[in-house]
């Protein structure tokens, strides 16, 4: 999506906000992003974590840990970065430059990394095009309507780009949050794969900046050796390792997230908005008037994702508080008494 003065927006900026909404009740509500409201808890960190560069012991405990719990064949198929966002480009460039196709509509920054890499990107609908490209991108989870590509597809079309020399990069930002079966990050010793997961989603810490690339171990090696010693700042060592070690608290919030997104869903139904995909962190909502809800939402402090290019879409984060349920219900109810009131005089 582009805002009015051109700049891309992937959600979450206030800054943004204030410009689009300088009159909007404050404080704001982010409903832009897919991030978990109700984050990891917060704990104190050893001193070290900052004070000193991170051991490699502790890369290597992550990874350990990333492994068992993402379910790839081994650490040596993990390598851990700063965040996804930064291993984009550097995994587009690991397919030779020719064709990159990426299954649309979807997270816009694949396309943007494959040109940087040297490809020719086309953004295609298709799932059966993929075969023709040298580097085929898919997010699944899909965002930001939830579509799933199920496993074996996957799996046949990996077999197809090997076999000339391609990639098949997947992208599972949101797979912490989906039907985990159709995960390929098990498959990945197989070569021509590489899996993306992401940490600050589920886990709510955006801001500590950690994710990862799964792949076979040579490639994994590769990409070690392009970001050098220390990618991984302490703090984030230290979160990774206590948190995705943690798994009854993940279990807990999958199903904490199971029920809020039916709360949601059930909220907006009230309020004729169709409620047309997604997953448990966000929903997809498509409607006729969706840049007037998302307009009415925004001047009371309500922020939602649009898209400049699906006019009739949206995407909705979940409230955090009860205030903010509060808060988004009332907003609502406020834009379909507007709505019903038009509807009424075109009527007479």
């Amino acid at each position: 999506m582009k805002l009015l003065d051109g700049a891309v927006d992937h959600g979450g900026s206030l800054g943004r906000a204030r410009v689009l909404f300088p009159n909007a009740v404050l404080p704001f509500v982010d409903l832009s992003t897919g991030i978990n409201p109700h984050s990891y808890p917060l704990f104190d960190l050893p001193a070290t974590s900052l004070s000193r560069l991170p051991e490699a012991a502790r890369g290597r405990e992550l990874a350990a840990i990333a492994a068992s719990t993402y379910g790839a064949p081994s650490p040596a198929h993990v390598m851990a970065a700063p965040g996804t966002q930064i291993l984009l480009p550097r995994v587009a460039a690991l397919a030779r430059p020719g064709k990159a196709l990426v299954l649309g509509p979807t997270y816009a920054e694949h396309a943007r990394a494959a040109a940087i890499a040297g490809h020719r990107v086309s953004e295609v609908s298709d799932f059966a095009m993929l075969a023709e490209a040298d580097l085929a991108i898919i997010v699944n989870p899909n965002n930001p309507d939830g579509r799933i590509i199920e496993r074996d597809r996957l799996l046949a079309l990996a077999v197809q780009l090997r076999a000339k020399g391609g990639l098949l990069v997947v992208d599972e930002a949101f797979m912490d949050v989906g039907p985990r079966e159709h995960s390929l990050a098990g498959d990945v010793g197989q070569g021509g794969i590489v899996v993306l997961r992401s940490f600050g989603k589920f886990f709510g810490l955006a801001g500590l900046r950690l994710g990862f690339a799964l792949s076979d171990a040579l490639t994994v090696e590769l990409l070690e050796t392009q970001f050098g010693p220390w990618a991984v700042a302490g703090p984030a060592l230290e979160y990774g390792i206590r948190a995705l070690a943690d798994i009854g608290w993940q279990e807990d919030m999958r199903a904490s997230l199971i029920e809020a997104s039916a709360r949601l869903d059930a909220l907006f139904g009230r309020f004729g908005v169709a409620v047309a995909g997604g997953t448990t962190l966000f929903r997809y909502l498509s409607l006729a008037d969706a840049a007037g809800l998302f307009s009415a939402l925004g001047e009371s402090g309500i922020l939602l994702r649009h898209f400049s290019d699906r006019p009739h879409v949206l995407r909705a984060g979940l409230p955090g508080s009860e205030e903010e349920w509060r808060r988004l219900e009332s907003a609502l109810a406020g834009w379909a008494s507007r709505r019903d009131d038009g509807a009424r005089e075109i009527a007479r």
